[in-house]
């Protein structure tokens, strides 16, 4: 039995290697191997060795597979050199690889995209560290209302988000734990815990019997209501969503260290909310609280999702390399591209992907809801028609491509829903439900973290309960997605890799027979299609 033998890429100056790990040579034994001697004497004649290289059957790689190996001739010098097999061979290139034979690309992608955030981090940054200036400032001046003020919030307000952070931190360890694990329960699992989560939530903030946390609580069981309905609309669509979980984690394990770049970015995440939450006590005294708390928010939001892309663009480089080039990529590097070259491109998708679900969401639901009326009919086909265009142009499958070949967001969403459309994935990818599972996890951990901060904040004064929950909410969701990156990611190479390179030896048939399942109608499948559909004239 031969060594391991390790095929390592050269890159440029400076940057690490990734190896590809092509398997095991078997060695022949020696009666398998021909030496032909012609000639006797010194100078006699030429000699010729001839030794067939002998091809594992067990452990041949990818690369062998795609690249056929000649055997090893010995001529003499000067005479003409055999033709052989390897030298006809010429490799085709699929339409989606023309253009895309660089894996490592040293341009940064979405450079304005990458400014506009830098430039919004340095502001948000400034105003953090001002704005805790001004609460220390505040707190420290014990003879004002204000400073009496700032250290009641600081005393009643912040320990039960702080809490809430922890405890949003550790169901995300919890999460993604369960779902490698049991994902096929999982999937149901999550789908009912969030319906009786937010309705849980819900029912708790209207018995608090405040203005305030009455309208939280309308809008959490009116939420609630819609996931349990969602809940039973997906029923014949869990066991491909778990399927396709328990499948595209399984490259995950071959990589130990891949869930560390999530990790990270949940512990920056938890010291930048600590940071913000001060921030925003020194600003309720600050020129216009209102607006400047909301725009405190929204750059949370934008900077809490970049961290979730950056974990995205790492996993999804490891995993999506693993399946395209079999190799075996170093995680710390490709975290090393998600926040330099490719951030910018993460920022970008941080803008607009959420957007883009938004509407499809209103998009199906308008869909859902048209029936004969002409005006619903008329704003399903209009939803309908924008979403297909921003589909093609922005949409969450393209942080592989991103990842993979460093390309900007807008061309990586061409060229993977390009992918779909050329092997007849497009109802596939618009009835998974693996990126809905997601989202309701963090919904999930958000309705928990507000019932716990609520109830904290109630017992010991109740006039913060209204601001603490939403807060709470927000903080739980966010952390969580930032946890779930992983096998979001995973998923989405899963989709995009086999629509680039469907190789049997990669994937088994679980999406030919769920393409034919569509196509077929076997199990009265109700697809969310891209185009209204048309009522027939009478």
């Amino acid at each position: 039995m031969g060594a391991p033998v390790t095929v390592v890429m050269e890159r440029e100056a400076g940057e690490k290697e990734e190896k590809v790990d092509v398997g095991d040579a078997e060695a022949k034994p020696d009666g398998d191997q021909k030496k032909e001697v012609d000639g006797g004497g010194k100078g006699a004649g030429a000699v010729v060795v001839a030794v067939d290289a002998a091809q594992s059957e067990t452990r041949a790689s990818r690369l062998q597979t795609q690249h056929p190996v000649a055997s090893i001739q010995v001529v003499p010098r000067g005479a003409a050199t055999p033709a052989t097999p390897a030298d006809a061979y010429q490799p085709t290139l699929t339409p989606s690889q023309v253009g895309l034979a660089s894996l490592n690309s040293r341009a940064y992608t979405n450079r304005i995209s990458l400014l506009l955030f830098v430039l919004h981090l340095l502001v948000a940054a400034a105003a953090v560290c001002f704005f805790c200036f001004k609460g220390v400032e505040g707190v420290l001046d014990f003879n004002s209302e204000k400073a009496r003020k700032e250290r009641h919030v600081l005393k009643f307000w912040l320990p039960p988000i702080e809490g809430a952070s922890v405890l949003s931190i550790i169901l995300a360890f919890a999460w993604q734990k369960a779902i490698r694990s049991w994902p096929s329960v999982m999937v149901s699992f999550i789908l009912w815990a969030c319906f009786f989560s937010t309705m849980a939530a819900g029912i708790l903030l209207l018995c608090f019997s405040l203005p305030a946390t009455d309208g939280l609580g309308v809008a959490l069981i009116a939420f609630s209501i819609g996931a349990g309905l969602y809940a039973c609309w997906v029923t014949r669509r869990i066991p491909f969503a778990g399927k396709v979980f328990a499948l595209a984690l399984r490259p995950a394990t071959k990589f130990p260290d891949l869930n560390g770049p999530a990790y990270l970015m949940m512990g920056v995440g938890f010291l930048w909310i600590s940071a913000w939450c001060f921030a925003v006590i020194g600003a309720l005294n600050f020129y216009y609280p209102p607006l400047t708390i909301l725009l405190l928010v929204l750059s949370l939001a934008w900077t809490a999702e970049v961290m979730r892309n950056v974990a995205n663009l790492t996993v999804s480089r490891v995993i999506a390399l693993y399946y395209l080039r079999g190799m075996q990529s170093n995680t710390q590097f490709s975290f090393q591209r998600a926040t330099t070259i490719n951030l910018g491109s993460a920022c970008l998708g941080s803008l607009f992907v959420p957007s883009i679900e938004a509407l499809r969401i209103i998009a199906r639901g308008l869909n859902l809801l048209e029936g004969e009326d002409e005006f619903l009919f008329s704003c399903a086909h209009c939803c309908l028609r924008v979403m297909e265009s921003i589909f093609r142009y922005g949409n969450s499958w393209a942080f592989v491509h991103i990842a993979a070949y460093g390309r900007g967001f807008v061309a990586a969403s061409q060229s993977t829903w390009g992918l779909f459309e050329r092997h007849k994935m497009e109802e596939l990818v618009d009835s998974d439900i693996t990126s809905a599972v997601c989202f309701l996890t963090g919904v999930t951990s958000g309705a928990l973290s507000l019932i716990f901060a609520a109830s904290w904040t109630f017992s010991s004064h109740k006039h913060y309960t209204a601001t603490v929950s939403l807060l709470a909410f927000f903080v739980g969701y966010l952390m969580t997605r930032i946890g779930m990156a992983l096998p979001h990611a995973c998923v989405a190479c899963y989709f995009v890799c086999y629509a680039e390179n469907p190789s049997p030896r990669l994937f088994d048939d679980t999406i030919p027979a769920r393409l034919n399942q569509i196509q077929s109608d076997s199990e009265g499948f109700v697809p969310t299609p891209r185009f209204p559909r048309r009522h027939p004239t009478t």
